[in-house]
């Protein structure tokens, strides 16, 4: 068999269709043989680079992280305010508005209860995302903006919380329990010298976890409740 001379591009082909069939079918209800099908590549193209779709979303995830962090940078250094404080509110509710930035969230919502992806989660935010927020915190107690004393742990913090601890599928909550925890996470936040969550964050939030089906249906949610 001819050698593959470009095998980044058969990579990429490959995330690109099986990332919209898991869109369109879900992740569990699409196999193997049906992203080799909509390749119209052989099975050993495909296996050649991946052992199986859970190898695929693997690096369909990557790919959002990274397409994640560097939005983050651009927006780090494009978005102008009056104060530090500004500009990190503007870049949160940015960030959470982003359509391509949440396009596969409905994919993952079939995986949050995986302990492997909770703690890549939690990997991502501490180690990515956070340091990007500290950065922020810190030119905000420079120009007086914040007061928080630990612009680390808060960034920290309030990006597991609002990652892990928010989301309504991981825990079984309805939209009104998560916007109850929202606003304890503003309040928290307030409380720590970084008023940065904004009621625009907070609806947009609502709204996103909406979009992807995130709430329990109600006789689900009823269920839990009724087993607690």
């Amino acid at each position: 068999m001819a050698r593959n001379k470009h095998p980044e591009q058969t990579v990429q082909q490959i995330l690109n269709v099986a990332t919209q069939l898991f869109t369109d079918k879900g992740f569990e209800k699409t196999s193997i043989q049906d992203i080799i099908i909509a390749l119209g590549m052989s099975k050993g193209a495909v296996y050649h680079h991946f052992r199986s779709k859970e190898e695929i979303l693997d690096a369909v995830m990557e790919q959002q992280f990274s397409y994640s962090a560097q939005m983050m940078d651009q927006l780090v250094t494009n978005t102008t305010a009056t104060s530090a404080r500004e500009k990190l509110i503007q870049i949160l509710e940015h960030v959470v508005s982003d359509q391509q930035a949440h396009s596969l969230d409905r994919v993952l919502q079939t995986q949050i209860k995986n302990p492997v992806f909770i703690v890549r989660g939690i990997q991502q935010a501490v180690r990515i995302d956070a340091p990007v927020i500290t950065t922020i915190l810190r030119e905000g107690i420079a120009d007086g903006s914040i007061h928080t004393e630990d612009p680390e742990a808060c960034a920290e913090v309030f990006m597991m919380l609002v990652n892990i601890w928010i989301n309504p599928t991981l825990f079984g909550r309805n939209p009104s329990e998560t916007k109850q925890r929202l606003y304890f996470l503003q309040r928290l936040m307030n409380m720590l010298g970084a008023d940065i969550v904004s009621e625009s964050l907070i609806e947009r939030i609502l709204e996103q976890h909406a979009a992807v089906g995130a709430y329990p249906k109600m006789d689900d949610h009823d269920d839990d409740r009724n087993e607690g």
